[in-house]
């Protein structure tokens, strides 16, 4: 008898139509785990973001099966062809271009309509370019937020971010690199720029990046990073005292100033005082002055 575990991955013959949500290789192709490669060789059919790009991994393990197109544009014509797979007792995998389907990618409205219909939807967990991320970060210790691709335009992103600039939790958004000076720049004006910020670009392939500063110095180092999809994950807001800054922190601000960057001192104090980051950078400003 196989152990329950192995047992879990085969697929009856005899069982009724099921729709496997599959996580996929976010640049390795060797962090594929062995369960998806199970599901992936035994489904009768599979349900691509990119045909082409499925194709690439399935020919890479030697998997020979039926493709089906499913992205954001033809989702919902296409879950109709899908449902009918599963409607005949076939099984089902849906993918992404990488990383785990659903998750800022195609598929939420073919899982909510296998469930309506009564179909099983079971989960193959594995690569996640927002955990992998957030896991190198350092970042995660109070919780996150994750909120995907944010408007493409500056106005309507901005917007966006105004709710979110007095969370505790850190932030985890995706960006494309056409567009991630742009929103490095909002991100700075909107939450501040003495925030610190971690990029994370190519992960888990060649060229993996994954870099920390502060908002306000990130627009620098970006201006030749502009290459491959980024994870961008923010520190939260300090909280906020209702008593008055202390004395004490007024003291260690007035002795970093002279000799680091305004934004790294303000860093340094609030870690070291405790005091609202916000607050400390408005004293700093006061306290050096016109330039």
């Amino acid at each position: 008898m196989l152990p329950y575990s192995v047992a879990m991955n085969m697929i009856s013959p005899d069982a009724k139509g099921t729709l496997y949500v599959v996580a996929t290789p976010i640049g390795n192709l060797r962090d594929i785990t062995l369960r998806a490669l199970d599901i992936l060789k035994s489904v009768d059919v599979v349900a691509a973001e990119d045909t082409r790009t499925t194709s690439g991994l399935l020919k890479h393990y030697g998997i020979s099966v039926r493709l089906v197109s499913l992205h954001q544009h033809n989702e919902r014509e296409k879950s109709e062809v899908v449902l009918a797979h599963l409607g005949e007792g076939k099984q089902v995998a849906l993918v992404s271009d990488a990383g785990t389907p659903t998750i800022s990618d195609p598929g939420s409205h073919l899982v909510a309509s296998a469930r309506n219909a009564g179909f099983a939807v079971v989960p193959i967990p594995g690569p996640n370019a927002a955990i992998t991320a957030l896991s190198a970060s350092g970042m995660s210790e109070n919780g996150f937020l994750f909120y995907g691709f944010l408007p493409a335009k500056s106005s309507a992103r901005k917007k966006a971010l105004e709710p979110l600039k007095t969370l505790p939790q850190t932030l985890v958004f995706f960006e494309a690199p056409h567009r991630i000076m742009d929103l490095a720049g909002d991100l700075s004006e909107v939450l501040g720029e003495e925030r610190t910020v971690v990029f994370a670009r190519e992960l888990t392939k060649l060229y993996e990046t994954i870099h920390s500063c502060l908002l306000g110095e990130a627009g620098q180092w970006l201006s030749s990073q502009q290459k491959g999809e980024f994870v961008v994950i923010v520190e939260g807001a300090n909280p906020v005292k209702e008593e008055g800054m202390s004395d004490e922190a007024k003291r260690v601000l007035e002795i970093l100033l002279p000799d680091l960057p305004l934004a790294q001192a303000v860093k340094l104090a609030a870690r070291i005082s405790g005091e609202n980051r916000n607050s400390l950078y408005e004293l700093a400003l006061e306290l050096r002055g016109p330039d």
